[in-house]
């Protein structure tokens, strides 16, 4: 045995928009390792080419408010004006199947996830600069848009809630940030509080000790 079994785990990846958090979720689960992406509900329309159940379940409000009263949101959040939430069944599934469900959410959603899933990771995504940040969010536009500019607005309030997460990766470079989230996680899976059995597995290896010392004993 070269180590011991450990529970699977929520990796909750946050960060401000345009930082890059959904092109590392996405590396996750198409890399190596058991990676789940978490499928969130939203009420925003579907965008060009988007289906419901791969990205988003897209719903009604009236339906995702009722979600809301049930209790079925391990988080959720009213983002840009529409309706976000992360359903508890994504988390207990993966869970059940040994995933690590990956979670890209904003900073307010990690939030929730640290109340309702303690033994949920959470990473902030860290831009390299305020000029990368503002690339990125512009694209090919020379000039910021009213959009831009609130979302940049909303960078600004986002990065001051860094402290309240476990890990900063920041991303400079995708290759070395996927890297290092990959990382992170392998370290977590060895916490002794995320051994499935470490009572049963500290009993078993003191009682084939006990058969030893005895079997010593003897032929002594």
């Amino acid at each position: 045995m070269s180590h011991l079994s450990s529970q699977a785990f929520p990796v909750v990846l946050a960060a401000p928009s345009g930082t890059g958090k959904t092109t590392i979720a996405h590396a996750l689960v198409n890399g190596p390792g058991h990676f789940v992406f978490s499928v969130s509900a939203t009420t925003r329309p579907p965008r060009g080419g988007e289906q419901s159940g791969r990205a988003y379940d897209f719903i009604d409000e009236p339906s995702f408010r009722r979600m809301i009263q049930a209790g079925e949101f391990a988080e959720w959040a009213t983002v840009h004006g529409n309706l976000y939430g992360t359903p508890r069944r994504n988390l207990e599934e993966a869970a059940e199947r040994g995933e690590h469900v990956v979670l890209d959410i904003d900073v307010q959603g990690a939030r929730q996830i640290r109340e309702a899933v303690p033994g949920a990771i959470l990473i902030f995504v860290f831009p390299p600069s305020a000029r990368a940040l503002a690339d990125r969010l512009m694209g090919r536009a020379t000039e910021a848009t009213p959009e831009v500019l609130r979302r940049l607005r909303a960078s600004h309030d986002e990065l001051a809630r860094v402290s309240e997460f476990d890990f900063v990766v920041v991303n400079d470079d995708l290759e070395r940030a996927v890297g290092e989230v990959r990382t992170i996680v392998e370290v977590e899976r060895f916490r002794p509080s995320r051994a499935l059995d470490l009572p049963g597995d500290v009993r078993r290896i003191r009682e084939e000790i006990d058969v030893v010392l005895h079997r010593e004993s003897i032929g002594s």
